[in-house]
């Protein structure tokens, strides 16, 4: 029986460097894996983000990732996007290896934290909606699934372009999870 780390947060959550790009992609690969063993190939057979669109990410401060030990690997990532007054969760991928150890929602966490600070009022992602690792699991962290009309202009763009890259021979949802207001300066 494999070794697994006994960790429940990851040791440190920081900027992605450039030199985590390419790690961030065998990341991908790896978290794509599981998929395959629900019928969904294509999902686990898609090319990971390039580098230059990881670049662009990483160089607007919106890539973050999960190191086990201060100084290792990245063993998780997670990149977003503002939209519509949201940070839209792009992508958000842990490594087979550390899933199941609450590396997901200290990411999530961490953005949440963040984005409040920055002024927006919710964290926004898609999902599968039958696959547990995707929308039950955010649903556990805290998002509710929007219906067609409580989709922005943004979430709807998403949507169309998931379409468009095949994403929709599984049922898609979007989702939403409020953030608290800034407290009130007096």
């Amino acid at each position: 029986m494999p070794h697994r780390p006994t960790f429940v947060r990851p040791t440190l959550i920081r900027p992605a460097t450039l030199a985590d790009l390419p790690v961030l992609q065998d990341i991908e690969a790896a978290a794509g894996e599981p998929f395959r063993a629900l019928g969904m190939a294509a999902v686990a057979d898609d090319a990971p983000p390039a580098l230059a669109a990881l670049e662009r990410y990483r160089s607007t401060g919106r890539a973050w990732v999960a190191e086990t030990v201060r100084g290792g690997p990245p063993v998780a990532y997670l990149l977003h996007d503002p939209v519509d007054g949201a940070a839209h969760v792009e992508q958000v991928s842990v490594c087979p290896d550390a899933a199941r150890l609450g590396i997901g929602r200290a990411l999530i966490d961490h953005l949440a934290g963040r984005a409040a600070g920055d002024g927006f009022t919710a964290l926004t992602l898609t999902a599968f909606a039958d696959v547990p690792w995707n929308a039950p699991y955010y649903a556990r962290l805290g998002f509710r699934a929007l219906t067609e009309d409580q989709l922005t202009d943004g979430l709807r763009e998403i949507r169309r372009t998931e379409a468009a890259h095949g994403l929709d021979r599984w049922p898609r949802v979007c989702m939403r999870r409020a953030l608290p207001a800034p407290p009130r300066r007096p």
